[in-house]
């Protein structure tokens, strides 16, 4: 099957082209990028020599896109710069996996209030779906265009949804606190992601309202069937990748740990990517860098009746570019873990 990707020398590009490189299903036609444009893909890409030999980087307009004869088109691009590739695409009869944010909300409103304008496409908003692979219904591989959650919410989502479903939790006073690797923020040349910036040094950021808080929201809202309003507070620290969260929940109606543990193992008892620590034991960044996997544990503290979880995962993999694969490999039939 042959795939392209757009906007392939950024990080989430890169790593999409080394997880995609080594897919047995997959040859990889199309990487663009406007700065590296005629240069070979392995030469600019240190970490793919010895693969996708030939492969040059293009830089091509929406319309010769469209005209490319991929299957399946990843727009790995920055907030904004999607849509019009992605309309284009889909028009085309293209299937699209958009790793950016502009397709991850389902109201018009939320995306307006959390990212400062009307959205540039309100319809193919609509027909776009929302996919966490363990947890997301099988319809949406009718959908032309699928929305890849982003790493923050990927972390918080596939704890609670399921405890809220089920009743484990209470849909009020849910408290996350997440710190993620440098890489999170992408290729680009700010000074506050310099070196010298960020080593020995850690700090929270976008509060109160980070973006990636009404994606969370809906999502939350949408398993509850109530309003759920939670406190997000995302921080950068010194690490290259990978990313933790720390969320607190109210224990509904007496339920106890080993309710919570229940719910999770049935959700979970068959997905390949979840990997569920015993409580008491806590799941740390580096042992998910490089992996397309999220690691979950939960404690009760019966001083305040609140469950604490703990997630870990690799923002550049189950965070981003393995997430995108894993739904790939969904959407065209192929055994959910293949290339990962």
């Amino acid at each position: 099957m042959k795939v392209g990707v757009i906007g392939a020398s950024g990080y989430t590009g890169e790593e999409l082209l080394k997880l995609l490189a080594c897919h047995p299903q997959v040859e990889v036609s199309l990487a663009t990028s406007r700065r590296l444009a005629g240069r070979p893909v392995n030469e600019e890409l240190p970490s793919l020599r010895g693969h996708l030999s030939g492969l040059v980087f293009q830089n091509m307009d929406v319309a010769q896109l469209a005209q490319e004869t991929c299957d399946i088109f990843f727009l790995a691009l920055t907030h904004g710069a999607a849509t019009p590739y992605a309309r284009a695409l889909v028009d085309a009869g293209k299937k699209v996996i958009d790793l950016s944010a502009d397709f991850r909300l389902s109201c018009a409103a939320r995306y307006q209030e959390y990212y400062g304008e009307a959205h540039p496409d309100v319809d193919l908003l609509m027909k776009g779906a929302y996919v966490l692979p363990e947890l997301s219904s099988k319809d949406w591989r009718r959908a032309p265009l699928v929305a890849c959650p982003g790493c923050y919410p990927t972390s918080i989502l596939i704890p609670l949804i399921p405890l809220l479903r089920e009743g484990v939790i209470r849909a009020e006073d849910i408290r996350i606190a997440s710190l993620s690797g440098v890489s999170g923020a992408g290729r680009q040349a700010k000074e506050m992601l310099l070196f010298c910036e960020r080593a020995e040094s850690s700090k929270a950021y976008g509060l109160p309202k980070h973006r990636h808080l009404s994606e969370i929201e809906e999502q939350l809202t949408k398993a509850a069937g109530v309003d759920v309003v939670v406190q997000f507070a995302p921080h950068l620290v010194p690490m290259r990748r990978g990313l933790i969260s720390t969320i607190t929940a109210c224990a509904a109606n007496g339920k106890d740990i080993e309710a919570l543990y229940k719910v999770w193992q049935h959700y979970y008892a068959k997905a390949p990517f979840v990997s569920l620590f015993k409580s008491g034991t806590f799941p740390d960044s580096q042992h998910v860098v490089g992996r397309n996997r999220i690691d979950l544990a939960a404690v009760h503290d019966p001083r305040t009746d609140h469950f604490v979880i703990t997630t870990a995962l690799d923002n550049l993999v189950k965070g981003a570019a393995g997430q995108a694969v894993q739904i790939m490999n969904l959407w065209s039939g192929f055994d959910e873990d293949t290339g990962l």
